[in-house]
């Protein structure tokens, strides 16, 4: 759990900028976010039903529920859809005070929310607007709009459905009345006023069979023009609609126009990010041809040699379907029983032209009378229903509850603003982490066994360094048995450059530590600041530097058996004073004068200089400090790099900082003999 705190604590700084950005952008959102004020209105639907019952007569009653909604076919949603209807909302638009704001009709829709009520026929309306007074307007014009259309379509559906019946009214009509003229003058001719029992009840079979015929015949009109009015509706014949049907029952067909439509919508995505030749897009669109490939495949098994199939039926079409299926069906029935009582009327009719003939005349004239009038009764209570019908399309539509507004705004909304902002602030404080960490890695423990260089020592962390060292002696231990190991080591020259890739290792502080631990062994140590932009070394040993010549460099005691060497010069001479030799021959100068068994060179960061893995060279031996769970991967591996190009001998690694645990089983496994 330590780790995620000291990786974070690693990239503050873009950590830092980017929660600012998302805090200030979150204070512009709440503070030039405009206001939103919201009315609330209710709007009811009435029964949408309606019963016919029309008397035919001696032919007798004709009765029909109407049209009932289904949940397939739900009034509310039409209703809904007729509210937001560009037809309705351009009407309040153009007379919004507010109408330059927005530039399409679209993004002025955004202010009115329908929403249907379920187990209910009522439907909520929401308008939003930047004032009070405003949003109440809108919200009453919308409704008063809504309204004018509804009254708009009424009058549509009326004039079209009565345009379908004229024709049948008229031709009953004239039926009727040749019907009624063919009776009175026979009547008239024929003085015919009443006869025998046997001829009534012959007659009366007839009539029986003739009311039960005629009924068919007014059933199968009622379905015919029903048929005509839902395949109007449709656009469908009865038997391509039947297979529109089929094929919206395909659940291989649905799922492959499924597929295709994610198809679609992944390559237009693909489409947009890479270009036309990219296998992903190639792939996508290989996939969208089969699909459509295998969709017109069954269209075709579902047509046949029928054409005009709606390949996009819905489940409101498919209600439709049903009932227009139905409807045929139902109407061939009666059809079919108009047939067969007709047959058996022609028997009896056979039977009774043994009857007197002006008799069966007479009867006949009747019967016929009788037809035309039931039919003519029915047609025309079908044209009475059908501009009734119109109301149970578009029912007039009652507001249950007037606009209403709330005095307090209901927008923006500040709570769903701050935790936006405090996901956007954690998922994207963890993106950049990641991306960091992705880029440049946190050095640890098993990244330093990888490189086979030998771990020669683990010290604490020290942060005053010459204070702590020198006067409480933290640490004492560790250097002294770094001192040890270094003392075991056959080093030429004697020299020893201590070295880390960046800043903060603790470099410094191992320069300092262990050479105060050879002291302490005995051994004469030179100290050498070879950090000469910084001189942090001989800032803490409290050493003022003073302008030098080259020649003029000398070391400095600093303690018993511990002096040092330290220069400032100009940054940009200083890669010069080493490539050139001139910091190799002040080191021979110095060891030669002064009879040192150590030269300990603190040296600058080998990757922020380019002197340091010059001063390896010069050197010939490092010792390595790094602090595992503080020191990036990749300045580490490219410092190793740098050093070993310049045929630098790295001895081992010190490992800064580490925390007091029981490792030196550890530290000890991965040594190796110095010889």
């Amino acid at each position: 759990m330590n780790k995620i705190p000291r990786i974070a604590a690693r990239h503050w700084k873009p950590l830092v900028f980017f929660n600012a950005t998302v805090l200030a952008a979150t204070t512009a959102n709440i503070t030039l976010t405009p206001k939103v004020w919201t009315t609330k209105a209710e709007l009811i639907l009435p029964n949408v039903t309606s019963n016919l019952d029309a008397d035919l007569g001696k032919l007798g009653n004709y009765k029909d529920g109407g049209v009932v909604f289904s949940q397939q076919i739900n009034p509310l949603k039409i209703l809904s859809s007729i509210v937001m209807s560009d037809r309705v909302i351009q009407k309040v638009w153009e007379s919004d005070p507010e109408k330059n704001a927005f530039d399409r009709l679209t993004s002025y829709k955004s202010n009115f929310t329908v929403s249907p009520q379920s187990e209910s026929t009522v439907i909520s309306l929401s308008v939003e607007g930047s004032s009070p007074k405003l949003a109440l307007q809108r919200a009453q014009g919308v409704i008063a709009s809504f309204q004018d259309r509804l009254q708009e379509l009424r009058q549509d559906e009326a004039f079209g459905r009565s345009q379908l019946m004229y024709k049948e009214v008229k031709q009953a009509q004239i039926k009727l009345m040749q019907a009624q003229k063919s009776l009175s003058e026979f009547k008239e001719t024929s003085n015919l006023v009443s006869s025998e029992e046997q001829t009534k009840n012959m007659v009366a079979a007839i009539n029986t069979l003739n009311t039960e015929r005629s009924q068919a015949i007014a059933e199968a009109s009622s379905n015919a023009e029903q048929t005509k009015i839902l395949s109007s509706r449709l656009s469908l014949t009865p038997n391509t609609a039947i297979r529109s049907a089929r094929l919206e029952e395909n659940k291989e067909y649905q799922f492959t126009r499924q597929k295709l439509s994610e198809v679609e919508a992944a390559l237009t995505e693909a489409q947009g990010k890479l270009t036309p030749n990219h296998p992903r897009v190639l792939d996508l669109t290989y996939q969208r041809d089969v699909l459509r490939h295998q969709i017109q495949e069954h269209i075709a098994d579902a047509a046949g040699n029928v054409k005009g199939i709606n390949t996009t039926v819905g489940d409101n079409t498919t209600r439709l379907i049903q009932q227009l299926v139905l409807a045929e069906s139902q109407g061939a029935a009666n059809k079919k029983k108009a047939e067969q009582l007709q047959i058996q009327i022609d028997k009896l009719t056979a039977t009774l032209k043994t009857f007197p003939a002006k008799q069966a005349k007479l009867q006949q004239l009747q019967r016929q009378y009788d037809i035309a009038e039931g039919v003519y009764n029915g047609v025309v209570a079908q044209t009475e229903q059908a501009k009734l019908g119109a109301f149970s399309t578009y029912p007039s539509v009652q507001i249950l509850d007037k606009p209403m507004m709330d005095s307090k705004p209901s927008g923006p909304k500040l709570n769903m603003i701050v935790l936006g902002a405090i996901l956007a602030s954690g998922f994207g404080s963890a993106g950049i982490i990641m991306l960091m960490e992705s880029r440049n890695p946190l050095l640890g423990y098993k990244d330093i066994y990888q490189t086979k260089i030998p771990l020669l020592g683990s010290i604490p962390y020290v942060r005053s360094l010459a204070t702590k060292i020198d006067r409480e002696g933290r640490g004492e231990i560790e250097f002294q048995r770094l001192a040890s190991a270094v003392s075991l080591m056959q080093l030429e020259t004697g020299r020893l450059m201590i070295a880390s890739a960046t800043e903060g290792e603790g470099k410094t502080t191992t320069t300092l530590g262990l050479g105060i631990a050879l002291t302490n062994l005995g051994f004469k140590v030179l100290i050498v600041d070879g950090d000469f932009r910084k001189t942090q070394l001989s800032q803490y040993l409290g050493y003022q530097q003073r302008v030098t010549l080259d020649s003029e460099l000398i070391p400095v005691n600093m303690r018993p058996g511990l002096d040092l060497l330290s220069l400032r010069m100009a940054p940009e001479k200083i890669a010069e004073f080493v490539a050139r030799g001139r910091f190799e021959r002040r080191l021979n100068l110095a060891q030669a004068t002064g009879n040192y068994d150590y030269v300990l060179i603190d040296s600058a960061a080998v990757t922020l200089t380019s002197e340091a893995a010059l001063m390896a060279k010069v050197a010939c031996n490092v010792l390595f400090v790094t602090r595992p769970g503080k020191s990036d991967r990749n300045p580490f591996y490219h410092s190793i790099e740098q050093l070993r190009r310049h045929q630098a001998r790295i001895l081992g690694f010190v490992v800064n900082g580490r925390e007091i645990q029981a490792q030196s089983s550890v530290d000890e496994s991965n040594q190796v003999e110095i010889g």
